[in-house]
């Protein structure tokens, strides 16, 4: 796969729990995010090409919430190296200033590499 990618990949250090916000059920971990984009490893393939309304559960509170609200697509999914996972790329859209910031955050306190 070709890489496109503008941001480079920060992994975190936690695996926040996200959620599809219109069905209330979980999709997965958040395991790297830039601005731009996430990757979410569940234990099911998730459908490309779909945009979702995320709740991303914050390992903490920051800037006065305990999770933070964002829309994506799906681009792209794939097994894991652990074949009981997927791995789902994310392109998040609408990222408002204030999301933006928590997004810096915690790229910053929790990203690694």
């Amino acid at each position: 796969m070709e890489e496109r990618r503008k941001l480079k990949r920060k992994y975190l250090t936690f695996f926040g729990r996200i959620y599809d916000r219109q069905s209330g059920q979980p999709l997965g971990n958040v395991a790297d995010i830039t601005l731009e984009g996430a990757m979410v490893i569940s234990n099911h393939p998730l459908p490309t090409g779909e945009d979702y309304q995320l709740r991303l559960d914050l390992p903490e509170h920051i800037f006065g919430t305990d999770y933070l609200d964002l829309e994506g697509k799906s681009i792209w999914c794939q097994p894991d190296i652990d074949p009981d996972f997927y791995n789902t790329g994310f392109k998040l859209q609408n990222v408002t200033k204030e999301e933006a910031h928590i997004i810096e955050q915690i790229i910053k306190k929790y990203g690694i590499r």
